[in-house]
């Protein structure tokens, strides 16, 4: 490595490795951000405000975690987990959905700085693992659906359009070598944006189309919500929280361990706190928690770089596009057909480790153990694309918890890893 950890490059080695490090960060941020403000706004102002805040928050985060939480050369972003917990909630309305983020933040920086986190992680079988993984990737499947087809556009094309650029960011993830094999995604948007605008000829344009809900609030209402407790909303996102730790600390388990940083269970539970209080902090200011990436040793390993202080001009570069309104509506304008084929790719990429880790972890030797893993990713493909009229006959004080594809697979998965087919010791 040419830089370890706690060493700091010159200003201008710093300069560059940070922007690469923002090149990186960016694609994810703008993706899940877009989606989730699309589903709660339909004035451009109030949706510019939440990707503004998200920027803010995320920087913010990226910050803090280098300096005093895990203090390792990992990028954060909006969690994947939560854009499911919002679009399953989304009918409890946005103070809810943000109050019970907040809540579920506050507990989890609580059992990190406490040290209950260790006892929690034998909860966490190799199988639960492996079923969270996949589930990300399954009860996302009817939001790829809906940005490929719901913008009202020629559908043959948004098909032929979304499975090519899917296919050939895996083409080109395969081709590129270094730093450019982690700036798969930013290429695959530039690319796509532009050839989707020229090639079907329709206005790039962020229509809402996941949720037929909310109309704006006010300008207050949105820079930070009100607060409300609905229990069956917070229950819901407990069980995405579950999966949040999960990524998290794989994420700074894994660069801890390539990099051989010590003190690796200190890192774990200061960036996990870290963690908790900035989603509970994004709670208070309603936008989407950050959790850390798994993509991380990818650039690390491609820059030969691993000093932590290389992702400071990173996370002020953040902080800065969250400031910069017109840069933040420009992105606005990613068509959405482009944002089906990059999450298509990149839950292929999160399905893809789970079965890694199947084999990896020898997690399946018996039809029992293969029942343990299947029967919870098949209930929540059936309730992620049940007839919306069967999900509204559910009461709605048990609907965010019963009609959530995710939540009822991670419930699944529990109960029958240790209660069902528990092994005696």
């Amino acid at each position: 490595m040419r830089y370890d950890i706690d060493d700091r490059p010159g200003f201008l080695p710093m300069l560059m490795y940070g922007m690469q490090w923002w090149a990186v960060s960016i694609p994810c941020v703008l993706i899940m951000g877009i989606i989730i403000a699309s589903a709660h706004y339909t004035e451009i102002s109030d949706k510019i405000l939440y990707m503004q805040k998200l920027f803010i928050i995320m920087g913010t985060g990226m910050g803090l975690q280098v300096m005093f939480g895990h203090r390792l050369p990992v990028v954060i972003g909006p969690a994947s987990v939560l854009l499911i917990g919002i679009l399953a909630t989304i009918s409890s309305g946005i103070p809810a959905i943000y109050t019970s983020v907040a809540i579920c933040g506050m507990l989890v920086a609580i059992l990190s700085f406490s040290g209950m986190l260790s006892r929690l992680q034998k909860l966490f079988t190799p199988r639960i693992i492996i079923v969270i993984l996949c589930l990300i990737a399954f009860t996302l499947s009817p939001v790829i659906i809906k940005l490929a087809f719901g913008n009202g556009g020629n559908q043959i094309y948004n098909l032929v359009f979304v499975t090519a650029a899917s296919f050939l960011l895996i083409l080109t993830n395969k081709i590129l070598r270094g730093i450019w094999k982690s700036m798969t995604i930013l290429i695959g948007i530039i690319a796509g944006s532009a050839i989707y605008s020229l090639l079907i000829q329709s206005e790039p344009e962020t229509a809402a189309i996941l949720a037929e809900t909310t109309t704006s609030d006010s300008m207050a209402g949105i820079l930070i919500p009100s607060l409300k407790i609905e229990i069956p909303t917070l229950i819901s996102f407990f069980f995405c929280f579950i999966a949040l730790m999960v990524n998290e600390i794989g994420s700074i388990q894994a660069v801890a361990g390539i990099l051989r940083a010590n003190d690796a269970e200190k890192r774990t539970k200061a960036g996990m706190g870290i963690t908790g209080i900035m989603n509970m902090v994004s709670g208070i200011f309603g936008v989407a928690g950050p959790v850390d990436y798994s993509m991380s040793p990818g650039v690390i390993f491609a820059t030969g770089c691993a000093s932590r202080y290389t992702l400071l001009p990173a996370a002020v570069a953040l902080i800065i596009c969250g400031l910069i309104s017109p840069l933040i509506n420009l992105l606005n304008a990613i068509p959405e057909p482009v944002m089906a084929a990059m999450l298509l790719y990149l839950m292929g990429s999160q399905l893809a480790a789970g079965l890694q880790m199947t084999i990896k972890e020898k997690a399946v030797s018996s039809f029992e153990e293969g029942i343990i893993i299947g029967f919870p990713l098949m209930i929540a493909l059936m309730l992620s694309f049940a007839p919306a009229d069967a999900l509204n006959s559910i009461p709605a004080t048990i609907r965010p918890i019963a009609g959530n594809g995710f939540v009822m697979g991670v419930i699944s998965v529990i109960l029958l890893e240790h209660l069902v087919f528990r092994k005696k010791v």
